[in-house]
């Protein structure tokens, strides 16, 4: 995919809030085009509280490269001949996303037989006896089979969409995002990625980052901690009690969610010493003695 991913969010009458807004939080931070799109262009209500003002209907509705399904009612899509026929007339479509029950849609239309998936914890049991062919993982917060993530429910189709970010934009992108919406307890390894690309790769080996732990200071007394994330497996400062990731790009190459770029100080030994942050007037950060 090239250029900006174009979605759609597909949105039925009575959707789950978080299911459609927990994703689309994650995709706006990684710069994607989103737009909505349900039967017709009346509005609905989501869970019956917040009223939605779709862009479009499926007879106007733009050509997008991942479409989106979610729970909450998500039978009213799944049993409109007129929208699965939609659906699989969507040729330009590259990725198929569903959250929650939003995967009956995608079985009803065909994209889940003899395939893996997840959805609801609730609905495991009627999905599995409706959709047979289907392989259903439980306990899974998403489920990749390369073009088609369904994830389980409500909050996970955060975990999934930052799953789909961490696919099309690199693992850094989808900590970036996770960070940015405080979403400090995604853990990648609680989904099954079935497909050909696993954007975690060395990248969740904490050996590769232990060299860089300890306690830092500056000479004008600023401090930081550099820790291993137990949930995302990966290096992260902690500064005045907040956590930072530092983002790997290499041996003693990291980078902040804000794009600037640190890097390690290393001594004739090759022991690391210390980090800079590269920008301008910026102190160099000594390495503490370690305690053993």
């Amino acid at each position: 995919m090239k250029n900006k991913p174009q979605i759609a969010f597909y949105l039925q009458d009575q959707v789950e809030i978080l299911d459609f807004a927990g994703p689309m939080e994650v995709f706006a931070y990684a710069g994607y085009d989103i737009f909505t799109v349900s039967k017709t262009k009346d509005p609905i209500k989501a869970q019956g509280i917040v009223t939605v003002l779709p862009d479009y209907s499926i007879a106007d509705a733009p050509a997008a490269n991942i479409l989106a399904f979610f729970g909450g009612n998500a039978g009213l899509a799944e049993d409109d001949p007129a929208v699965i026929q939609w659906i699989n007339q969507q040729k330009e479509v590259e990725y198929h996303f569903s959250v929650c029950s939003g995967a009956f849609i995608l079985a009803k239309a065909g994209l889940l037989a003899n395939q893996h998936a997840t959805t609801f914890h609730s609905s495991i049991d009627r999905f599995e006896k409706k959709y047979p062919s289907t392989a259903v993982h439980r306990g899974a917060r998403f489920v990749d089979n390369g073009k088609v993530i369904t994830t389980a429910g409500v909050s996970a189709g955060i975990d999934g969409a930052l799953h789909l970010v961490a696919r099309l934009n690199g693992f850094n992108a989808a900590r970036a995002a996770a960070h940015y919406i405080e979403y400090d307890k995604w853990d990648p390894t609680l989904g099954l990625n079935l497909s050909d690309h696993d954007p975690y790769e060395g990248m969740l080996d904490v050996a590769i980052f232990v060299e860089y732990l300890g306690e830092y200071v500056t000479s004008r007394g600023e401090a930081i901690s550099l820790i291993i994330d137990e949930h995302e497996q990966s290096l992260s400062a902690i500064t005045n009690d907040q956590r930072q990731p530092f983002l790997y790009l290499g041996k003693d190459q990291f980078e902040t969610t804000e794009g600037t770029t640190i890097s390690f100080i290393r001594d004739e030994d090759q022991k690391v010493t210390g980090f800079k942050f590269m920008k301008e007037e910026t102190a160099i950060f000594e390495r503490l003695p370690m305690i053993t």
